[in-house]
């Protein structure tokens, strides 16, 4: 009797060990520091359609990678604020991530706009910075710790295949729209170049300022021209009330491609609004339902994303921003893996030294932390119906018209391509 109590004394002591134990290693998983990763990114204002967007991927790339243990054995932070589209909050924002949350990694901030004011202060503090769609924001300070997002590699490469396009279609002359800020510039200036380069002329040159509203004389006056193509470089308001100009008043006879690099028309809700006004129009992309696009594990991303889309309250298809965005999350992954760091000069070297598989493909970054080879595709609206969300599901809306390597169909004239 007395060893039977004492088996049982012994089996309940070993027990309660255990349970204490669970109970200590439980406690000290989560006392373990997370690692925190620090960004703004637009969840108000012009710019909130993409960047409510870009958000859920990098909260869906946060939970997949804690679902594998973290980074370094500890749990993944993101530390988010919204810099409401503003340029203005930008440098405010990345000082307290930096002074007062203490991050130990930077993403920028969505769009070329607000990268901007934030690159002087990332090169002083000599850190990592993963550019967040930021056309050519390295160009002049030539940080070596910066790295895109963005699959194009200069603002040259991104216009470059509408200007390919132009000369399949015959075209010799060229109408340029661009608003007035650092994006539409930046890339205003490639438009000028390509063009250039293809010995075309540019018959009209108009910038104007963001907030506008009515181009009905802008268009006109450009008419008056006749253009053979028409290169639009501007952001979400303005690129779809220039669409719906096009349709009021028209752009004329000679013009066999309109397009180029309007950002929105990427954007669910703006399709859906605009509808089959978007037929014929060839604007630039980062990803659509084509397969010369699939790459691995892509698609399965999009519907899990897609899934937590509606509960959201963000796009629905969520095309061009959310991989690229959840690729960052992969980038930081890799680097932290495979150097078993945190130190920013050693996650540097990795991303220079490597190439990153992603579900957005394969990329390798170029001295200046740009993609080392463009990936910028464009795609033409073919055939489209009004107040149907359902038709940019599957292929054949949105076909790609260029660059070569991932075109899924040819370029149709304008006119021809609206009847």
């Amino acid at each position: 009797m007395k060893f039977a109590r004492t088996f049982t004394a012994l089996r309940m002591a070993v027990a309660a060990s255990v349970v204490l134990g669970i109970i200590a290693g439980s406690a000290h998983a989560q006392e373990k520091k997370p690692v925190r990763v620090g960004f703004s990114i637009a969840q108000t204002g012009p710019l909130s359609g993409a960047g409510k967007s870009g958000l859920l991927a990098l909260q869906i790339w946060r939970d997949d990678v804690n679902g594998r243990g973290g980074l370094l054995g500890r749990p993944v932070e993101l530390i988010v604020y919204d810099d409401q589209s503003n340029a203005a909050t930008v440098p405010g924002i990345y000082s307290k991530l930096l002074d007062v949350d203490k991050v130990d990694l930077l993403i920028g901030p969505y769009s070329s706009n607000l990268t901007a004011p934030v690159m002087p202060m990332v090169k002083q503090r000599n850190l990592l910075l993963i550019g967040n769609f930021a056309l050519d924001a390295n160009a002049r300070l030539r940080h070596d710790k910066y790295f895109s997002s963005l699959p194009s590699a200069s603002a040259d490469q991104w216009a470059a295949p509408f200007f390919d396009l132009a000369k399949q279609l015959q075209g010799k002359a060229v109408a340029l729209l661009a608003a007035d800020a650092e994006f539409a510039q930046t890339l205003a200036g490639g438009a000028r170049n390509e063009a250039k380069k293809r010995g075309m002329q540019l018959v009209y040159d108009q910038t104007y300022p963001p907030a506008t509203v009515d181009f009905s004389s802008m268009l006109r006056a450009l008419r008056v021209k006749q253009p053979d193509a028409i290169f639009v470089a501007g952001y979400p308001s303005d690129s779809a009330a220039i669409v719906r100009a096009v349709k009021e008043i028209g752009v004329g006879d000679s013009v066999k491609l309109f397009g180029g690099g309007m950002v929105g028309l990427q954007n669910a809700p703006v399709m859906q609004s605009l509808g089959s006004t978007l037929n014929g129009v060839v604007n630039y992309h980062t990803w659509v339902p084509e397969k010369s696009l699939e790459f691995p594990g892509v698609s399965s991303f999009l519907a899990r994303y897609q899934a937590r889309a509606k509960d959201a309250n963000v796009d629905a298809l969520g095309y061009y921003l959310p991989p690229f965005n959840y690729a960052i999350g992969q980038m930081l992954e890799q680097a932290v893996t495979a150097t078993k760091s945190l130190d920013h000069k050693l996650l540097a070297k990795y991303l220079h030294d490597n190439a990153i598989n992603t579900i957005v493909g394969t990329v390798r970054f170029n001295e200046m932390g740009e993609w080392s080879q463009s990936r910028m595709i464009y795609i033409q609206f073919r055939a489209l119906a009004d107040k149907n969300l359902d038709q940019f599901r599957g292929p054949g809306k949105q076909v790609v018209v260029a660059p070569a390597a991932h075109k899924t169909g040819d370029i149709v004239p304008f006119a021809a391509a609206r009847k």
